[in-house]
């Protein structure tokens, strides 16, 4: 009993009588003692009914276009077809109809404030996960937020005294397609261009809805927008056309003689702007993109970005961000002010001439909805002669979701394997056929591909090949050529393969320890290496075969990791013997037998044993 526990001689009695005194530190958890029962009882509560509650208990008329369908496909790619409305796996109810359609901006004084992440109290918990579902992001948090909350400047200090001339700059039109876009991120957005760009350099906002359904996103947003301090006009798509077609449909109307295209939930800082505009003043055939930070879907804290990142592809097209090399990054270390360039964009933030991109094929009107875009324009421009680059004095946050909450009209082979069928057929020549290779659902989508329009721009432009564009601008990729080997490279003691490692970064890049497994054959991605004249053993997403320098004695550990152009990632092969050997060192790669390193690969002394011995399998790329 409580009493035995508390104190042996305080009578049964006395807490069943008020009349008798008790001692203070008894009085005092006679106080307490209901009040953590209560709290003890509300905890059990929650759990039990986040642990009982099932979606098909909701009435039907409070589910709002309960039809998703979420999975990662064979790629990796994290795929969402239908409206987000519920998480079966956690068991949280649904948000309901009136959750959904109802703007329930809320801002608390100094909330986010100086971009200071939001923390949501224990007691809405259950409410913030409801929330989150509709647009994957924390709503509640962002509902908290001023429209006009302050942010940190991450900018160099010499950032500040480089765009004093900004009245000679070319004004922009500032471009925002939205889809059931969160009234509060939408509008921060527009908010941060407004207080933080120079009002004689904005010509207009234009915010394009594609098909949006929110009741607060039509009447009520054309009233507010009505009375900002810079003019800013509501498009509207009665159907849902998608983010390509929707900015070209900003585009068409706008009057502004450069076009900035930005995402409906960014955060711009102080000298985004400047920063950007200059570029195109000084060169109209560029197109320039601002350093991307990260605003976090949990807490809304503004975060800075790693700077010295480019954007980039791996083999199934997908957009990446790697390691900053060649000169590049020389210019960098000299500079870190100066805009540089990148083989690709990230394509949701750049400016561009307004009428250099029209020129230039503005958007292909043949992809639908979203995806691949960005590869598409970044091949045109480079291989047409035109540049993209990065303006490092221009930053804007953009809020980073883990999967989206938008549908795929048709379905992922219809929309973004098209898309990326197009940019393949178009502009890769040879490595297109190394794309469908390695890509069924491209593969079988691109017959049905009209190109002719897209080919006929590339030959009124006289543009350059993807060979040229691979040598040129992104000399430090990882994709087979005719003068490197690519295929598999299998050891002879063990019969097995060199395989990509499978555990993803924070940068979501694949690193580990380098390992063999049983060769499945079959021209498997995973067993496919390519090995350059210069020495480096490149997989996939650029990571290489990485080695330390030291000398030991003993063995020392293989990894694979990302690729650095070091001399510790270069390796020769000889023929005669079958080993791989490091440069530096000359020790040899080899399969260890310590339980140290188990299943990993190792670099000892060379002694020609059969676990020193690799041939590499040359398959065909195209």
């Amino acid at each position: 009993m409580f009493v035995n526990n508390a104190r042996n001689d305080t009578p049964t009695s006395a807490f069943r009588n008020p009349t008798i005194m008790l001692p203070g530190p008894l009085r005092r958890c006679r106080r307490v003692f209901p009040v953590i029962l209560f709290f003890v009882s509300l905890v059990i509560i929650i759990l039990y009914r986040l642990s009982h509650q099932n979606k098909h208990e909701i009435h039907p008329k409070h589910i709002y276009r309960a039809n998703q369908e979420e999975y990662v496909d064979k790629n990796g790619i994290k795929v969402v077809v239908g409206h987000y409305v519920g998480n079966p796996i956690h068991k949280i109810p649904n948000a309901s109809y009136d959750m959904i359609n109802t703007n329930n901006f809320d801002p608390r004084p100094g909330a986010g404030k100086n971009g200071n992440p939001v923390v949501i109290e224990p007691k809405d918990l259950l409410k913030m996960q409801q929330y989150f579902q509709i647009n994957r992001f924390n709503l509640l948090a962002s509902d908290r937020i001023p429209l006009n909350r302050s942010l940190p400047d991450f900018r160099r200090k010499k950032c500040g005294t480089l765009f004093g001339d900004y009245p000679s700059y070319p004004k922009t039109s500032i471009i925002i397609v939205f889809h059931n876009e969160a009234w509060s991120t939408l509008l921060r957005t527009v908010w941060s261009v407004i207080n933080r760009s120079p009002p004689e350099l904005l010509e207009e906002i234009i915010l394009v809805d594609d098909n949006s359904e929110r009741d607060f996103l039509r009447k009520p947003l054309e009233e507010y927008v009505s009375k900002l301090p810079v003019p800013t006009k509501v498009l509207r798509s009665k159907d849902r056309i998608g983010l390509i077609k929707a900015r070209l449909k900003g585009a068409l109307v706008a009057k502004g003689p450069v076009l900035t295209f930005l995402d409906a939930h960014c955060e711009c800082t102080t000298g985004w702007l400047e920063a950007l505009l200059s570029v195109i003043k000084e060169d109209r055939t560029t197109v320039v993109c601002p350093v991307i930070d990260i605003i976090n879907d949990d807490t809304f804290a503004y975060v800075k970005s790693f700077e010295l990142h480019w954007g980039a592809f791996n083999w199934n097209l997908q957009f990446r961000w790697y390691t900053l090399g060649g000169k590049e990054l020389k210019q960098r270390k000299v500079d870190a002010t100066q805009p540089f360039s990148t083989p690709t964009m990230a394509g949701g933030l750049f400016a561009i001439d307004r009428e250099y991109f029209f020129e230039m094929g503005a958007y292909d009107d043949g992809m639908n909805i979203w995806g691949g875009e960005n590869l598409e324009m970044s091949f045109r421009v480079w291989q047409c002669g035109g540049k993209i680059k990065i303006s490092p004095c221009s930053r804007v946050g953009h809020l980073f979701r883990k999967s989206s909450p938008y549908s795929f009209p048709g379905g992922i082979n219809k929309t973004l394997f098209s898309n990326l069928a197009r940019v393949a057929l178009v502009w890769m020549d040879d490595w297109a056929k190394f794309y469908f290779k390695f890509n069924e659902p491209a593969d079988k989508i691109k017959n049905s591909q009209n190109v002719t329009s897209r080919l006929e721009l590339r030959r009124k432009h006289q543009c350059k090949g993807f060979e040229w564009y691979l040598d040129n601008i992104w000399p430090q990729h990882f994709f087979p050529k005719d003068n490197r080997f690519f295929g598999r490279i299998r050891n002879v003691g063990q019969n097995q393969c060199l395989i990509k490692p499978q555990k993803k970064t924070i940068s979501n890049q694949p690193m580990g320890i380098a390992k063999i497994d049983t060769c499945l054959g079959d021209e498997i991605i995973l067993e496919m290496f390519v090995m350059t004249p210069e020495g480096f053993i490149m997989t996939d997403d650029s990571i290489c075969l990485d080695a330390p320098e030291k000398v030991v004695i003993g063995p020392s550990k293989v990894r694979i990791m990302a690729c650095s152009g070091y001399s510790r990632q270069k390796w020769v092969y000889d023929k005669e013997t079958e080993e791989i050997r490091h440069l530096t060192n000359q020790k040899c790669l080899d399969v260890s037998d310590s339980v140290k390193f188990t299943d990993g690969l190792v670099i000892t002394n060379c002694t020609g044993s059969n676990t020193q011995k690799w041939v590499l399998e040359a398959v065909a790329w195209k």
